[in-house]
This record gives structure tokens, sequence and C-alpha cells, in this order.
């Protein structure tokens, strides 16, 4: 390959990672573009597994041999067989003739109908992160040194597209969750919700929304300090994350505050019902606040149309406002006879605030022992 295609192949396998979101999804690309630069019939990245002293195959790509996963779920081999991973790292060309190397995997590599490879370590901010290896099969040209200089080129950007991955992932793990409970943020929330509602008025799907707010916050953090206000916040995330857990699907999220949510789409309202009852019963069980008020509002139900993701979520502000105003210590559903029909009535009265929530504060009356300032 002359200069100029290694130079597109370099750019190729760049754009190719740059374009993949996932973490299997970039190893595939950074595997897919290093034996498509490389002419290899074969090619595989690894990751340094460093607590177990392993290093573990993310991806398989290529011409695969019978049994051979394309994403094994534990192909890994023992760090010190690798001179390039626990010495200096360096590229490397090894042929794959029996008896020609003691590697392990290079062993496996020539069980598998290979006969020549190239190797290269990906360095990661001045450490190894993992391998990345090109193999040809019998008949083939075998590979030069000039390709293993080549292969520590591609290495190289390898390691740079996975830093920008990480990068990336991290700045949408920050734009999506809160940081206090490591749940959903109101914003991942939002986007799930208006996806859910759009699949809902498409195919009739069903989606179901838990609002639920924390009693009694104010008096922790009034009594104890905001510290312990923090814990409880913490504490009931965890009860929420457990509960959506038996819910296929869910999103648990922080409204902000003392609220949160759960989101199911495309499960049944049973389902969710019986995870909100759930969390009533194991928050009234934590050492501090006094339980939660959850309200429900789901497409199951006879709430009308939801043709928009606002509606749902007054409806089921309302449920939970109308729990809080009966203490009941069992969610309201919205539609549901009772407080759940006085809970439609009261998201779909004239001059009901349409996306700002608080706006249905006054609307209910505190449960007895509640207290009836903003919290």
């Amino acid at each position: 390959m002359g200069d100029e295609r290694r130079l597109r192949a370099v750019v190729e396998l760049a754009q190719a990672m740059a374009a993949a979101q996932a973490l299997p999804d970039v190893a595939l690309a950074a595997a897919a573009g290093a034996r498509e630069a490389l002419g290899g019939a074969f090619a595989a990245l690894s990751v340094l597994d460093a607590e177990r002293g392993r290093l573990r195959v993310l991806v398989n790509e290529g011409a695969l041999a019978e049994g051979e996963e394309a994403f094994p779920a534990d192909e890994s081999y023992p760090v010190g067989d690798f001179p390039e991973i626990a010495g200096e790292p360096r590229a490397r060309v090894e042929s794959l003739a029996e008896g020609a190397s003691s590697d392990p995997r290079a062993e496996a590599q020539r069980r598998r109908g290979r006969a020549c490879r190239v190797v290269a370590p990906a360095v990661l901010r001045g450490r190894v992160w993992g391998e990345l290896q090109v193999a040809r099969g019998p008949g083939e040209p075998e590979f030069t040194a000039r390709d293993a200089d080549f292969a520590a080129v591609l290495a190289a950007v390898v390691a740079a597209g996975l830093a920008q991955h990480e990068r990336l992932a991290e700045a949408r793990r920050l734009a999506f969750t809160d940081a206090l409970t490591g749940l959903a943020n109101r914003r991942a929330v939002d986007i799930r919700l208006d996806e859910a509602v759009e699949r809902h008025r498409s195919t009739g799907a069903v989606v179901s929304l838990v609002v639920c707010d924390i009693n009694g916050l104010k008096r922790v953090n009034d009594t104890y300090g905001h510290a312990a206000g923090d814990r409880l916040l913490e504490r009931f995330g965890a009860v929420l994350a457990l509960c959506a857990a038996s819910v296929p699907g869910a999103l648990a999220g922080r409204l902000g505050g003392d609220e949160f949510c759960l989101l199911a789409d495309g499960t049944g309202l049973a389902d969710v019902e019986r995870a909100a009852r759930d969390l009533c019963r194991r928050a009234g069980e934590l050492d501090v606040g006094s339980g939660v008020a959850c309200g429900i509002a789901s497409t199951a139900e006879a709430v009308g149309p939801v043709s928009s993701a606002r509606r749902l979520f007054r409806l089921a502000d309302a449920a939970q406002y109308r729990a809080k105003a009966a203490g009941s210590r069992e969610p309201v559903v919205a539609g549901r006879g009772g407080a759940g029909g006085e809970a439609v009535a009261l998201a779909d009265a004239p001059g009901a605030p349409g996306g700002d929530r608080r706006g249905l504060r006054g609307r209910a009356r505190p449960a007895p022992g509640e207290e009836a300032t903003p919290r």
C-alpha cells in the first residue's frame, strides 16, 4: 500500500471511530479500519484489565474461525505473556508457524488458521490501554517491519479515538445524570418521555409515568442540616433505582429538589403499579423523612388522549398531589376513581399550567402534619 493510500486509511479509521457511539461500536470500527489499512484477513482489539492482570478481547473482526465470536464474553490472556504490554510498548511482526512463538494468543491464532500477524499496543495518556493486532492467512504475504511501523501509527489513532470516546461519554454522562443521586436528570427524562409519547401516538404503545415527592425533606434539612437532607435524597434515589429495576426498560430520574420519577415505555401498567407500591413501602421504612407521595399517569387508563409529554406530566403530577393531600401510603393512579378521578379533573381544569409543574402546588392541600410552605 502506497503512502497516499495509507494516509487515506488513517483518516477513514479516525472518521469511523468518531462516528461510533457505544464502546463495542468504537472497538469494531477500530479493528475493521486497521484490518483494511494493513490488508489483513482478521483483526482484534483487546483492552488491558489491570486488576485481573489479563488482556481481554473486546472484538474479533474479519474472517472468523469456527467457534470464534465477534464480541467474546470472556476471551482473555495473562498480561505477562505480552512483552509489548508488560515491558516497553512496541509494535512487532510475528510468524504464527508452529513453535515460532510462546505467546498463548499467537498459538490461539495459529490454531485458527492464521499464518502471521502484526501487533501494536494502544497507548492512552502515557499508559498501555490495550492491543491492536491484524493477521493474515496461509499463502498471503508476511507482514514487514514497515507494516509494524504503520501498525504503530494506527494504534496511536485508535488510542486517540478511544480518548475522544471517553471524553464524549463523560460529557454525555454529566449532561444527562443527576450529580447527587446518579439517576437520570430532568433533561434525560424529558427526551425519553418525548420519544415514548411519540411512539404511543404512532403505535399505541403504553407509556406510564410515576411522579413522586419525598415527604418531610424540609423538616430533615431544618432539624439535621442539609447534609442529612442530601443523604435522604441519595438513599431514596437508591430505593427508586432498585424498584425501577423490576420494570423492564424503566428509567429512574430526579426531576429536581425532592421530586423524582419513574418512566416506563412499552410495559404493562400492572408492573409499574407494583414497583410504585414497593417504592412507597420502602420509602416509608427509611429512618429519616416521612415516606413519599406517588402519582401515576398511564395511557393504559381512561385519562383521555395523551398527545404530548406535557399532558402526561400534568396528570402524574396532579395524581401525586392528590396522594399527598390524602396522606396516602399507596400510589394514586390518574383516571381511576376517587382521588384518581380528581387528578384528571385537576390536570384538565381551565387554566391548568402547561409546562410549569409547580403551578399545580396551590391546587392541593398538604396532608395533615405536612408543611404548607414551599420546600
